[in-house]
């Protein structure tokens, strides 16, 4: 043969793919039917439940760590590979998961996932040692990558293009919830039952899924049948496993450590390597054409940075609430879900989409994160007189990560062929998990460098300092270190978040006045 599966699929190498969610290149067959699946919206209901367990999972296993550590002895190393080698796994393998699932067959990688995932829980529930239970953690992360990337890539096969901003928008609202509802699920578990209840909770919904998977959903696969890329899929994971590995010990070990430095040469070694074998290839697992799309790189841009601004700030919101403010764990979760709850009422009712559909992508990007950005502000400059401004910071960022997040995953995935789909729901995955570990490593080390230097160096913790405090005086001048910190921090995520909002904005719209028959200079 003497054409690339680029050109087979009318895409020259030099050409930017479509522009604008509804608009097919030559040579195309679009996947999705004229009227969509009629039982799409029930999908979608599976889809959503077998995201929901993925994402809870995330940060479920957060509120036993008490429980585990006195259960089964673990020492805080074993806690940490509990926790991390859910969502390394998961991180690491997601493009070659999305990869799979075009080449394989969706419905099929659906049906991997569910089982692999609900294999997994049976044995993280009934593990009886740390290795067991680290072990399962793994093999979830497995069933969680395949998961993440073929629910969203099935959710654009059984979507007519004007649907998919809305079906998009649940996703993403689902997505969110599931990360708002980890630690609530959690805690109301642990009060009723043993530790373990908290992954045996996922068998029936695994179940479940499995038989409506069976009964429900079409299979679609990409019809070229690319080869596979074994050597970009070993890359890929290497390198994204080892950058995720990198920027969670940052925080603990420091960044100049060799546990840092090493994963992060590996990641750079591994990521570069990957880059240039793809542009190289003629059946790439991530074809290197899309990054010349401006749509497609604005979207990426975007995606990082909400997500970098959003994760960043929950994460040292919790520990203002706890630690500043006096909430126990089950309360800083309650105070902080009008976040996730304004995201899911904007998507579940379409709101979100419709204004997305009024305002076009790239304004709805620029005044979603511009939201976000204000809300980081507002956090900033008034979470240290109450809840009150926090309150008003974590519904302005619950109102613009819901214009904003779909807005930029349909933008993504728009870019993309649609027999590509798996790919594409692979790096939008990534592009989450990579802005999610960047937002906490970056706005952690603002506020823990602003902490140090305002309290003494051996107490630089924020528990720490306070457990050695001789006097309430002394506790006052801690926690308004802290806040201090917690101010410079959710400032610095603020900048990043509107001036990743307008290079988004700017792309996006360059993208839509670019004629698509012409090929690019």
């Amino acid at each position: 043969m003497t054409t690339s599966p680029q050109e087979q699929e009318g895409r020259g190498p030099a050409r930017e793919p479509a522009q604008g969610p509804a608009r097919e290149e030559p040579g195309h067959t679009p996947q999705p039917q004229p009227q969509g699946h009629p039982q799409r919206w029930l999908i979608l209901g599976v889809l959503s439940l077998a995201l929901l367990t993925v994402v809870i999972d995330n940060t479920v296993l957060n509120v036993a760590i008490p429980s585990l550590t006195r259960e089964m002895d673990a020492a805080t190393s074993d806690i940490q590979w509990m926790i991390n080698a859910y969502s390394l796994v998961q991180s690491g393998l997601l493009l070659t998961a999305g990869n799979a699932a075009d080449r394989y067959g969706r419905k099929k990688m659906l049906f991997a996932g569910l089982a692999l995932f609900g294999l997994g829980s049976l044995v993280a529930g009934l593990a009886q040692s740390t290795g067991q239970l680290i072990a399962a953690r793994a093999g979830m992360g497995i069933g969680g990558a395949l998961l993440m990337t073929t629910t969203l890539a099935v959710a654009m096969q059984i979507f007519t293009p004007e649907e998919q901003p809305k079906a998009i928008g649940i996703w993403a609202a689902v997505n969110s919830l599931g990360f708002a509802a980890g630690p609530l699920l959690g805690g109301f578990l642990l009060n009723h039952f043993w530790w373990g209840a908290i992954f045996l909770i996922n068998l029936p919904v695994a179940a479940l899924g499995l038989i409506a998977v069976v009964a429900l959903v079409p299979e679609s696969k990409n019809p070229q049948g690319d080869r596979p890329d074994l050597l970009g899929a070993l890359l890929s994971t290497i390198g994204m496993a080892s950058l995720v590995f990198a920027i969670i010990s940052g925080p603990e070990h420091g960044w100049s450590s060799a546990r840092v430095l090493v994963p992060a040469a590996v990641a750079a070694a591994a990521l570069g390597v990957f880059a240039y074998w793809e542009s190289r290839i003629p059946y790439p697992m991530l074809d290197m054409h899309f990054f010349r799309n401006r749509r497609f790189t604005g979207a990426v841009s975007g995606a990082v940075l909400i997500t970098f601004g959003m994760t960043g700030a929950m994460y040292l919101l919790t520990q203002h609430l706890q630690f500043v403010l006096g909430y126990d764990a089950l309360e800083a979760g309650l105070r902080t879900s009008p976040l996730a709850l304004t995201f899911v009422v904007l998507n579940f009712t379409g709101l979100s989409a419709k204004w997305t559909a009024k305002l076009g992508l790239p304004v709805s990007i620029a005044l979603g994160m511009a939201l976000t950005a204000a809300g980081l502000a507002a956090i900033a400059l008034l979470a240290s007189g109450g809840y009150g401004g926090t309150l008003l910071g974590l519904l302005l960022i619950g109102v613009g990560c819901a214009i904003a997040s779909p807005a930029m995953a349909h933008a993504i995935m728009s870019s993309i062929p649609p027999e590509k789909a798996g790919v594409g729901a692979g790096i939008n995955g990534t592009l989450a998990e990579f802005g999610n570990g960047l937002g906490v490593a970056v706005l952690g080390a603002v506020l823990n460098a602003r902490f140090a230097a305002l309290v003494p160096v051996t107490a630089s913790s924020l528990p720490a300092a306070l457990a050695s405090a001789d006097s309430a005086a002394e506790r006052e001048r801690i926690t308004d270190a802290f806040s201090s910190g917690l101010e410079s921090s959710q400032l610095v995520g603020a900048v990043a978040v509107l001036l990743g909002g307008l290079v988004a904005a700017v792309l996006l719209r360059r993208a839509e006045r670019t004629v698509p028959a012409s090929p690019s200079p």
